[in-house]
């Protein structure tokens, strides 16, 4: 036991190793805060407290609403979707019988690992409730889009389900 009878003691082995991980704990934790104060995740959003908030009447009150309008829309998409390549849409929109919206449409394509990439597109009526449009995605991964359509003073917002935009081959 060599460790034991070395009395002196900022020599002594075992304090020498639990000072070094001691240090390398204290270290590493440094370098991760450092990190995570200067390399900002674009998924958290900075300015949550201020930007675009809404209040929880405003938001019970926007719920309500589109509970109360109950439209069906439905979203034809192609199977597979390549990086940079225009994918055709075909969106369709119904009240509650059943009788087409007409108004204005724009979707979204939300990109949740990259808000920056986001972006809006204007879709056209071809039809009473029945709009087109195409989509280029700039980056592969996973999207949603969210649909609003708006007629006069009503406006109804829905999201897709994700889906992958794959690497052009």
């Amino acid at each position: 036991m060599l460790s034991q009878k070395n009395k002196k003691s900022w020599s002594n082995p075992w304090f020498v190793g639990l000072i070094g991980v001691v240090a390398t704990a204290v270290l590493v934790n440094s370098i991760l805060i450092w990190k995570a104060y200067h390399d900002r995740s674009t998924l958290v959003d900075h300015e949550y407290s201020t930007n675009d908030r809404k209040s929880d009447t405003e938001t019970i009150d926007d719920i309500q609403a589109q509970n109360s309008l109950a439209w069906k829309v439905t979203v034809k998409q192609p199977k597979i979707i390549k990086l940079a390549t225009p994918a055709s849409y075909e969106i369709d929109v119904a009240d509650r019988q059943g009788v087409p919206v007409s108004g204005q449409m724009e979707v979204v394509a939300y990109r949740s690992a990259d808000a920056e990439k986001d972006f809006a597109v204007p879709f056209k009526e071809v039809a009473d409730g029945q709009y087109q449009g195409n989509i280029s995605f700039p980056l592969k991964g996973y999207w949603e889009l969210r649909i609003r359509i708006t007629r006069a003073k009503d406006v109804f917002e829905v999201g897709s389900s994700k889906f992958v935009v794959a690497q052009t081959q």
